[in-house]
């Protein structure tokens, strides 16, 4: 009985320690964070803005107590995919299931992954980064939230703060200083310099790829671009025991729907697959296969047109 009171009221002090704190407001939510942000829009192709808007709503300016006790700012239950840490809590329903992160990095990278991993939400990266109001539409379509106005709410808090700056290509995140960096108190949480892509990064269908160079490895890339192994496997849909070849694109960050808004159509040359393509465009192959009404692993006949953009209900050749 006695062990039981001692955790009991171990767990409110430290409770109230967190509580206790003074709350960020948004304006230090988004000095905090901003650098985080941007270099995750690289990595996957959110927008800055809606990453942030999004951590600002979900969290409130990160003084909610997902954020303050599980590290989680925007609110992503587990689901039957998370093997992570879990934290309970009163949501839509008592005693939901959400994702604890050992840090807010982890927090906001696990966001930027459940949004390109999840079929639903695939049509969002058909728009611009720069179009944060379709991006903020598109996650309420998708059912992000069950708020009636989660659109209106994010855009709302973009306009305010200007967010929608962060989503410029020319924006440059200022690195942290070593002597500026801080730990919350009973914390692990430190920020950290975040460092962009670098310049061998090229872009097609708003997509960052790079140029396979004799002696790259996926492991020297992934660790080069701050980004996982079985990222870039699951990017250019290929199986673990693929072997790179020089001069071939590798994304960094998922293929689209669509090949960019100029390249309509296609015509296949000698020797050249539907996976071929499918990289040369940045489209993932079974929305190739499925727009162009082939079925799924076939191979076309080399001149055989195909269509980038828009499906075909029969084929001509």
């Amino acid at each position: 009985m006695h062990i039981k009171i001692i955790v009991v009221t171990a767990f409110i002090f430290s409770t109230l320690e967190v509580f206790c704190q003074s709350k960020l407001t948004r304006n230090e939510y988004v000095t905090k964070y901003q650098n985080i942000a941007v270099d995750e829009m690289k990595r996957s192709g959110i927008p800055a803005s809606i990453t942030l808007a999004q951590g600002i709503l979900e969290s409130d300016n990160g003084n909610s107590i997902l954020a303050t006790v599980a590290n989680n700012h925007f609110g992503v239950k587990c689901h039957n995919d998370w093997t992570g840490k879990t934290f309970y809590y009163d949501d839509d329903k008592p005693n939901e299931c959400f994702r604890k992160y050992k840090n807010v990095e982890d927090s906001f990278r696990d966001h930027s992954d459940f949004l390109t991993q999840h079929s639903r939400y695939d049509f969002l990266f058909d728009y611009k980064t720069t179009d944060y109001k379709s991006w903020a539409q598109g996650l309420k379509k998708a059912g992000y939230a069950t708020n009636k106005h989660y659109d209106v709410l994010l855009i709302k808090i973009i306009e305010e703060s200007e967010l929608h700056r962060f989503d410029d290509k020319n924006f440059k995140p200022q690195a942290i200083s070593s002597k500026n960096k801080k730990s919350k108190p009973g914390s692990s949480e430190t920020e950290i310099s975040i460092n962009p892509f670098n310049n061998d990064v090229l872009t097609y269908n708003r997509i960052d790829y790079v140029i396979v160079k004799t002696g790259d490895t996926f492991e020297s890339i992934a660790e080069k671009h701050e980004m996982m192994v079985w990222q870039l496997y699951k990017y250019n849909e290929l199986p673990k025991n693929a072997k790179l070849i020089t001069d071939s694109r590798l994304y960094l960050q998922p293929k689209r729907r669509n090949a960019a808004i100029d390249d309509k159509f296609y015509t296949l040359s000698e020797g050249e697959t539907m996976y071929d393509v499918s990289q040369k465009f940045g489209i993932k192959l079974k929305y190739l296969y499925k727009k162009n009404n082939i079925e799924f692993g076939t191979q076309p006949e080399a001149g055989t047109t195909l269509s980038l953009r828009k499906n075909i209900k029969t084929r001509t050749n």
